[in-house]
């Protein structure tokens, strides 16, 4: 408990700190104050998160005499500085983004921190601190199955408590089309039927409205959201809403790819890519472009193909799916938008600086080493160890293993670029890391929860901190205080120190 005790409890890791004398004690009479009216939103996101986390009202100061002091400086470096005194919080940062981070350390503090008499008595620490990745995400994969928006908003709530900034969301795949569009309505309503355990379930999907509210609620914990409309494989939903867009599949995976050749096709995404686009504030739509091959066998025989490739010189069917991108890349970009893919694509000929690629084919690091060697920034989320749809431990078996392999939290916590030998002049390049959760056997919140906690926050540290500040055993200590904010959320979490009392929640599709 030592450790525990000089250092503070706050994940992600601080990069520097320094223990000062004394408390200070946040009671329902404390004040909160800024002179920046840019800062009212941060100043409200606290005030409502300290009641909810701990049933205290603290009201808005007046003057910069108040108990917590928020303050914009231009001067300061990225990240935030936090100074917790006996009399006052003073937390400064060059952005908004700082502040907010700052505000979320001291709500861990507060959380981690002994109540007495109606008085939360916080150490009084001294904290620079930035992020290490710009780039901190989560993916979750909505179209195998569905878990609606009251799930969304809760996984937005606690990435905002671990600094997480970036929320992929997969809502288009072969089981089923979650995301409303006006001009094609049967793709919500028809494609949205089915899961990836019942294909005759009532069709689930996000209204326009639903999608507005949820991208509001992930701006205001700093989050941004950036959707997935996956092409030209994984097209089965959309295929059996429009077939007249369908490339057809293969026997395993039937109407699985868009039609590559019809002009219809390129005029139809793009609708679809103009409403999904005005939709987000990012700027950036995910447009898949893996797996293609799995289901592309009907591009073999299709004369339109065939003729494609001749007149465009398409050797191969793998240079008719980087036609397929570049095709739908120009759309984008014609809408100021940044076009993101997996790591299929490092050859297609994408415009560097318009394309951000993943790198998640931890079998294959030839690939990461061509996706650099295009000089294509890229986000790193390697199936071992990011993917959370991997057990964590070996008698799991409802989740998945690659060779044997899974995807304990050491290894999450331990994940870092320099363990892949990227090279100094190359790791610019790299903007950051991200967790995926797809959901093939992940059918309720009790496996949702037990596959993402406590995972989540060894990502988020490892995404936050330098190497040299990590240290894993260092990290169970503080996260042993995160394990009661589960408790007290009602998640079903994996309990790294107890295994055996959280056993691995049953997959029955």
């Amino acid at each position: 408990m030592a450790i525990a005790q000089i250092q503070p409890q706050i994940i992600p890791f601080p990069a520097s700190f320094e223990l000062n004398n004394g408390t200070f004690s946040l009671t329902d009479a404390s004040t909160i104050f800024t002179t920046d009216e840019a800062l009212t939103d941060e100043l409200y996101y606290f005030q409502t998160e300290l009641l909810r986390r701990k049933g205290m009202t603290i009201s808005r100061g007046k003057d910069s005499q108040s108990d917590i002091l928020l303050q914009l400086d231009p001067n300061q470096t990225e990240g935030y500085s936090l100074q917790i005194q006996p009399n006052q919080i003073i937390i400064s940062a060059a952005k908004e983004e700082g502040i907010f981070h700052g505000l979320i350390s001291v709500l861990q503090l507060a959380e981690a921190s002994a109540v007495e008499e109606g008085k939360i008595n916080i150490l009084c620490w001294t904290l620079q601190d930035a992020a290490l990745f710009g780039w901190r995400g989560y993916m979750l994969d909505e179209s195998r199955h569905f878990f609606g928006k009251e799930t969304v908003k809760k996984l937005l709530d606690w990435m905002a408590f671990y600094k997480l900034n970036t929320f992929h969301w997969h809502l288009t795949d072969a089981p089923g089309w979650r995301i409303e569009i006006k001009e094609y309505p049967r793709l919500a309503l028809v494609g949205g039927i089915g899961n990836q355990s019942n294909p005759n379930l009532d069709s689930e999907y996000y209204s326009q409205e639903d999608i507005k509210e949820i991208v509001r609620y992930a701006a205001e914990r700093k989050i941004t959201i950036i959707p997935e409309i996956d092409m030209p494989g994984h097209a089965t939903a959309a295929n059996m809403a429009y077939p007249e867009y369908s490339g057809g599949g293969s026997e395993k995976y039937p109407e699985f790819t868009f039609h590559p050749a019809k002009e219809g096709t390129y005029q139809y995404l793009t609708t679809i890519l103009k409403e999904v686009n005005s939709l987000f504030t990012s700027g950036m739509i995910h447009l898949g472009g893996d797996e293609v091959s799995f289901g592309n066998e009907g591009w073999k025989s299709d004369p339109e193909v065939k003729s494609l490739m001749q007149r465009e010189s398409l050797p191969n069917l793998k240079a008719v799916e980087n036609y397929f991108m570049q095709r739908m890349a120009d759309s984008l970009f014609a809408m100021n938008s940044t076009l993101l893919a997996w790591d299929e694509m490092a050859d297609a000929g994408l415009p560097s600086d318009k394309t951000l690629l993943m790198w998640w084919r931890h079998d294959q690091p030839k690939q990461l080493q061509l996706v650099l060697d295009n000089n294509i920034p890229t986000i790193l989320c390697p199936r071992i160890p990011l993917y959370f749809d991997f057990v964590q431990q070996e008698q799991d078996q409802y989740g998945r293993k690659w060779a044997g392999a899974f995807s304990p939290l050491e290894q999450v916590y331990a994940f870092s670029m320099e363990k892949l030998g990227i090279a100094k002049s190359q790791q610019h390049l790299i903007k950051g890391l991200q967790a995926n959760l797809w959901t093939e056997t992940v059918h309720n919140e009790e496996r949702l929860d037990y596959l993402t906690f406590p995972r989540i926050a060894a990502m988020a540290e490892a995404a936050w901190t330098a190497v040299p500040q990590r240290n894993y055993e260092e990290f169970l200590i503080r996260l042993s205080g995160h394990t009661l904010l589960y408790e007290r959320a009602d998640l079903y979490y994996f309990d790294p120190k107890d295994p055996a009392s959280t056993p691995e929640p049953v997959f029955k599709p």
